[in-house]
């Protein structure tokens, strides 16, 4: 079992550099996620990552003791529900409200190795031909540099196509190669991967019309995660829409944020500016 003061030095590293929360009862899944890190680096185990994170780090080691603990759990169009509010209600919306300037934006805010904004991808070039002739902007950013570089490769496995992909979506937008899978690239065109913190400044990222950002804001503490709230409510577009994961609490959204339901979509819409 890995000491008090290894669990404490890690968690507070790691809450410090990303503000993902490792409470008490957390112990063995960052004793596992590390001991496996360990391992990849070449080391004898937790005591000599803890000695050098502690005493000889770099800025690389402690990305990857961050990544490490970093849950990627993702597959295309997760959850449905939202996916079809895009299609049946919020982008004929915004197509009717942004006719003038033909503009049109969506930030996947915790990516993952990119299934989130590639289902936003294609339900846009499935359903919306029109748009492929305005400025479609899909952002897409996670704290995970591995998992940035995966989606903007666009190569995923016979398992991570069939966790949610309909098998017409896989012919119409994959081609196969070997093992892998690859997705058609006018639509890797179509997202902006890059590295992004949520503790950070939103460098970049302004005027966004729909923001997703599911499944992140269980890891913070209440604060970290009004705080973040606040920012990504501050770079939305007025009449824009949040989503957040089906089992996240919108507490510490501002009162402006208000609930919208979509048939069995639960979102939230920006009212002011």
């Amino acid at each position: 079992m890995i000491s008090p003061e290894h669990f404490r030095f890690f968690s507070e590293l790691v809450r410090s550099s990303s503000g993902i929360s490792l409470q008490k009862g957390k112990e063995y899944l960052l004793e596992s996620r590390l001991n496996e890190l360990s391992r990849v680096l070449g080391m004898r185990g937790i005591d000599e990552l803890y000695r050098k994170a502690k005493f000889n780090s770099s800025p690389r080691l402690k990305d990857q003791i961050v990544e490490a603990m970093t849950t990627n759990e993702t597959y295309f169009f997760r959850d449905q529900h939202p996916f079809q509010a895009l299609k049946d209600h919020i982008i004929p919306e915004l197509l009717d409200k942004k006719k003038d300037t033909r503009s049109m934006s969506f930030w996947s805010a915790a990516c993952s190795t990119g299934q989130e904004p590639y289902s936003i991808a294609m339900t846009i070039t499935e359903h919306f031909p029109e748009l492929l002739n305005w400025r479609v902007d899909i952002h897409a950013t996670d704290i995970s540099q591995a998992a940035v570089n995966k989606g903007k490769e666009g190569r995923f496995t016979q398992v991570e196509v069939n966790r949610g992909l309909p098998v017409t979506m896989l012919v119409k937008y994959f081609k196969q190669q070997g093992a892998f899978w690859m997705i058609d690239e006018k639509l890797k065109r179509m997202i902006r991967f890059r590295k992004m913190n949520l503790l950070t400044p939103f460098i970049g990222i302004n005027r966004i019309d729909v923001v997703f950002c599911r499944y992140v804001l269980i890891y913070f503490d209440q604060p970290t995660k009004k705080a973040i709230l606040e920012k990504i409510a501050k770079v939305m577009n007025p009449g824009g829409y949040l989503f957040l994961g089906a089992t996240e609490s919108p507490a510490g959204l501002p009162p402006w944020m208000k609930r919208v339901n979509f048939g069995r979509a639960v979102c939230w819409k920006k009212e002011q500016d």
